[in-house]
């Protein structure tokens, strides 16, 4: 048998696969990897190391022996784990960096077990290439047609969005995929991913949606967290219409605190939060705020960072906005019901367009 090459990274061609396998180190496999891949090193971390130092420091010869060797393992030890009950169907794509020594290694031992394997061409960079085709280069792919969900702190813009899917309309959740709320407290107690890992989340959830329909997405800066979105994503977001959730301030209060729960115990997570304030405000102010959090008494705190902080943050952008209304939706509270209602409302507006 002969392995088979292949540069088709697109979502169909992905699919046809039994199983996408990344022989590349953990590490290099968290930053980033193709959608749904599973990683097999045939060199972790430590051993890529060794062999990359031995390599320049000594002799190429002694770190391809070294190499070899521990490949060969790393190879054995998962034909004997995590394929191990794969039969003489299974057809995987398999690749490294660059498709190279390392996806080469693999799928000869694949193709001398009888496995119908496929070797990406280019390896990972390939995938990575069209990464930064459709998401940096506006002549590569038209930017989604999109719908922003806005309004203040509170207001319930991401519960709303989770419930559209049932009203038959499109949503992207961009801080589901960051792994942030894109605030100041925004964390989720998860590390947020890689801006590359980010992007590979990003166009993943972008080829799931019908891109002639549009696509909801809450309103967000630039940034989420540490994270920035790319240019497709930004520049349409720019140009999008904007639907306002407004509801009153006590509900909006009972809504953060609900969504921010975990922080109710983690008064160094709250402390430093509010020491990365923006410098306009006072010293006072600040730490006023600062002994409310020490105190627990985070309902005060909620209110009056949305009231002095968030809010006037809000309208100020607003004021400079030019993107048009297309109109508001006005809730009561923040309840179920409350969302339920303001998904529905989204959706009657979503399909007026």
């Amino acid at each position: 048998m002969t392995t088979r090459l292949s540069a088709d990274v697109g979502r169909e061609a992905l699919a046809r696969y039994d199983a996408i396998i990344d022989v590349r180190s953990p590490g290099e496999f968290a930053e980033d990897h193709l959608p749904g891949a599973i990683n097999l090193p045939v060199l972790n971390d430590a051993e890529r190391a060794e062999v990359g130092t031995l390599y320049v420091q000594r002799s190429k010869f002694l770190a391809r022996r070294l190499g070899a060797g521990l490949v060969a393992r790393n190879i054995a030890h998962h034909l004997e784990g995590a394929l191990a009950d794969r039969d003489g169907g299974f057809q995987p794509l398999v690749y490294c960096w660059r498709g190279g020594q390392r996806s080469t290694a693999m799928t000869t031992v694949m193709d001398q077990v009888g496995w119908p394997v496929t070797r990406l061409d280019g390896g990972y960079q390939t995938w990575r290439r069209q990464v930064v085709a459709r998401l940096y280069e506006p002549e590569t792919a038209p930017a989604p047609r999109l719908v922003l969900l806005d309004g203040l702190t509170g207001s319930g813009k991401t519960a709303v969005l989770s419930r559209l899917a049932a009203h038959g309309v499109q949503s992207l959740d961009l801080e589901a995929l960051a792994e942030h709320r894109g605030s100041l407290f925004g964390g989720t107690g998860v590390a947020q991913p890689s801006q590359k890992l980010f992007e590979t989340r990003l166009l993943t959830a972008l080829d799931e949606l019908d891109p002639a329909q549009p696509i909801v997405v809450e309103a967000e800066s630039s940034r989420i967290g540490r994270l920035a979105l790319p240019p497709i994503l930004w520049s349409a977001m720019k140009a999008a219409p904007r639907l306002v959730l407004n509801a009153p301030i006590t509900a909006r209060v009972e809504r953060v605190l609900e969504d921010y729960a975990a922080l109710e115990h983690d008064a160094e997570a709250r402390d430093t939060a509010l020491r990365r304030l923006p410098s306009h405000h006072s010293r006072e102010t600040v730490e006023a705020w600062r002994q409310l959090s020490r105190a627990g008494d985070l309902r005060a705190l909620a209110t009056a960072l949305m009231q002095d902080h968030y809010d006037p943050a809000y309208r100020r952008a607003a004021r400079d906005d030019a993107r048009p209304d297309i109109g508001e939706i006005l809730l009561s509270g923040c309840g179920d019901d409350d969302l339920d209602r303001a998904a529905a409302a989204v959706a009657q507006a979503v399909d007026r367009l």
